[in-house]
């Protein structure tokens, strides 16, 4: 029997609420990270947690546990669990598109043993198709790997088609076998893909166009532009190629449900994906190739294998040691109690420096929300701000702000224990730098209010990784996932749709041609007058 959505209570609308709302006003408001460390000595301890293949410290935070309990009764009052179970379970909890959502069955083994989601029970012939296509795609990464005359590798693509393969292969860049590089071109602006061809040579490159339905304006202008190119540097659209000369169907390979338009591209290497398969939760799918191409497929799969490490504690773990339940229920408290507008995310390793913008969209397209799962208006707030940069540079940057601006910002330092170099005293310093800003944060400094006073009492979460491989990469992100479904779930948002995106694309669509022929009849006075700017 599907699940109905609407039996589950919004948050505001459950009794907890009421009870968060009187906690906060009574004690929430004043609390003093410094007196509970004070007094309470085994705060670190309670305030922790180990989960599949990582450690997160959230004794630094504005919460105590009369807090965590209330949020907790919120979690049940609102049916998080049953809600989670239903996405598990296959069921169309994406009810705006009146999808499933089932991006964990991309990470499920073949032979699975212990837990066992619903969706596997209940589609056992979507799981084989998954792992047919996981084992094609992957032999077709090796085979990309043996040859040793491709040289570099393009994904073009964009939002969840670029942002999760880039930083997973910039994540994993100590697994990237040398004498291959890899290259992601996203953006419209020709710039960047001019940028990149200028350094490469049509018999030692691929292509891969990373578009679920081929017709992504961004993917397939950049897609056209790179096959122009390849056919004016002497390629051919003939396949079999005549002559020894390098042939479209050789040189570029598609990420896409649309087998047909891909085929009248001139590319027959295709590998596609599912409509429960969202964009942003895509690089365990077919999307993943340049991963998989970088790392191999031994990485690849001990990728999907902490994800899959992390979907099971999620699934399982009672809701008081529960990562991405507690991880939400904090981001609830900031966001609608405290009033916190944003958070910083602070990647203690250089690798980790597109995480950030990965989890920009990951959060911020999922839960950018202003109407519940109904249509109707919310009185609170929903996703906050993600933004960051790689420490230490960020401590020359905007560290300034986070220690002593006017606004309170949570930061999220992402730390490893364990370096991939072996450059003398290098990783102590970035280890110390991490731990140093998180206590300034929360210690402060006093100087009678003056220019050197630091108020303290900022909070910070700290997730530590043993070592920056794929298992705990895999971790790592999947826990970010389940961290941003439980927040929607507790806000009665859907997660999973992205309306907001079409709207620009509509009015681009309009606008393009007229940059050619100068018709500015219809638009405002400020777009009308920027269009004869740009036209003179």
């Amino acid at each position: 029997m599907a699940v109905d959505l609407s039996t589950f209570a919004r948050c505001d609308r459950a009794p907890a609420w009421a009870a968060l709302q009187q906690h906060f006003a009574a004690q929430g408001r004043g609390f003093d990270l410094r007196q509970a460390f004070r007094q309470d000595p085994g705060r670190f301890e309670a305030f922790s947690q180990e989960a599949p293949h990582l450690f997160v410290d959230l004794s630094k935070n504005l919460i105590d546990a009369p807090a965590q309990a209330l949020l907790l009764d919120l979690a049940r009052q609102c049916g998080l669990e049953a809600q989670r179970d239903a996405m598990f379970a296959g069921e169309p909890i994406n009810a705006t598109e009146g999808r499933a959502v089932m991006h964990f069955l991309l990470r499920y083994p073949a032979a699975g043993a212990g837990w066992m989601p619903g969706a596997v029970r209940n589609a056992a012939g979507e799981l084989a198709e998954v792992h047919r296509t996981l084992d094609a795609m992957l032999a077709y990464a090796e085979q990309v790997r043996a040859d040793t005359a491709i040289t570099d590798v393009v994904n073009i693509g964009i939002g969840g088609s670029d942002l999760g393969p880039q930083m997973a292969t910039l994540a994993l860049d100590e697994f990237v076998a040398p004498g291959r590089r890899m290259h992601f071109v996203s953006n419209v602006d020709g710039h960047e893909l001019d940028a990149v061809l200028r350094r490469l040579q049509p018999r030692s490159t691929l292509f891969l166009v990373a578009s679920k339905t081929f017709t992504t304006l961004e993917t397939m202008t950049n897609a056209r532009s790179a096959r122009e190119w390849f056919l004016a540097q002497g390629g051919t659209a003939d396949s079999p190629a005549r002559d020894g000369r390098p042939d479209v169907a050789s040189h570029f390979a598609a990420l896409t449900t649309n087998v047909a338009a891909a085929r009248e591209f001139g590319i027959t290497t295709t590998f596609g994906f599912w409509d429960w398969v969202g964009g942003r939760y895509s690089l365990w799918s077919a999307i993943g190739l340049p991963i998989a191409i970088a790392v191999g497929a031994q990485c690849f799969r001990e990728l999907l294998a902490g994800a899959h490490a992390m979907d099971a504690h999620f699934a399982t773990a009672p809701l008081e040691r529960n990562l991405p339940v507690r991880l939400a229920l904090l981001d609830l408290w900031y966001r609608n109690f405290h009033g916190f507008t944003s958070r910083s995310i602070a990647p203690y390793h250089s690798a980790l420096r597109r995480l950030p913008a990965y989890l920009q969209q990951l959060e911020m397209e999922s839960n950018g929300k202003r109407v519940d799962r109904a249509g109707q208006a919310l009185p609170f707030a929903t996703s906050p701000v993600l933004w960051g940069e790689p420490g230490t540079n960020g401590q020359h940057a905007y560290f300034q702000m986070l220690h002593q601006g006017t606004d309170v910002v949570p930061v999220e330092f992402v730390a490893v224990r364990r370096a991939a170099h072996r450059l003398a005293g290098h990783h102590e310093q970035l280890l110390a730098n991490a731990l140093a800003q998180a206590q300034a944060l929360m210690q402060g400094k006093d100087d009678a209010g003056g220019h050197r006073h630091f108020t303290g009492n900022r909070p910070s979460t700290f997730v530590l990784l043993d070592r920056l491989e794929p298992a705990s990469l895999g971790a790592l992100v999947a826990l970010q996932e389940h961290r941003v479904f439980c927040s929607g779930a507790l806000w009665g948002i859907n997660s999973f749709d992205q309306w907001g995106v079409e709207l620009g694309k509509v009015l681009a669509k309009d606008i393009t041609p007229r940059l050619a022929s100068g018709d500015a009849a219809g638009l405002d006075a400020s777009t009308a007058g920027l269009l004869r700017r740009l036209r003179t």
